[in-house]
């Protein structure tokens, strides 16, 4: 049988809004698989400053999904700010840890400031093992901390 699931690994899922119907599917899938996402329009309460909400859940996230497609990857703000606070948390990441993934949702380009991780074609069939296998090497890693 598959390995259990990682005991409440964080799963930040850095996504634009027009792949939320996507982003959401992954969301309850990664559930199901017993890891916890966090996703904005969950997780952020009415009322709350949502650039502050979102660089506090990056921060105490294990790892984070960087979803991209054709539409995501064109959008100017949203790469420049969400990735931002991504990449600085991943600065204070011991060497070797898997903490950012880029998630092509669709064949699309991956940015720059992303291509030195090595990223995951979702669209593809044995896809979302090969998501559930890093995951579980995070939790790993985590453990060995």
């Amino acid at each position: 049988g598959a390995p259990a699931a990682p005991h409440n690994v964080t799963v930040f899922l850095c996504h634009s809004s027009s792949d939320k119907s996507s982003v959401r599917e992954l969301d309850a899938r990664l559930k199901a698989d017993g890891f916890v996402p966090w996703l904005d329009e969950r997780d952020i309460l009415p009322g709350e400053d949502w650039e502050r909400a979102i660089r506090t859940a990056v921060k105490k996230s294990d790892v984070v999904l960087v979803c991209l497609s054709k539409s995501s990857v064109s959008k100017v703000g949203f790469l420049q700010r969400e990735i931002k606070s991504v990449l600085d948390a991943a600065e204070e990441q011991p060497e070797g840890a898997i903490f950012i993934v880029p998630v092509k949702l669709e064949s699309c380009e991956v940015p720059e400031r992303l291509a030195r991780w090595q990223w995951l074609n979702y669209f593809e069939d044995d896809a979302h093992d090969r998501l559930l296998a890093s995951l579980r090497k995070r939790a790993a890693q985590l453990i060995a901390r």
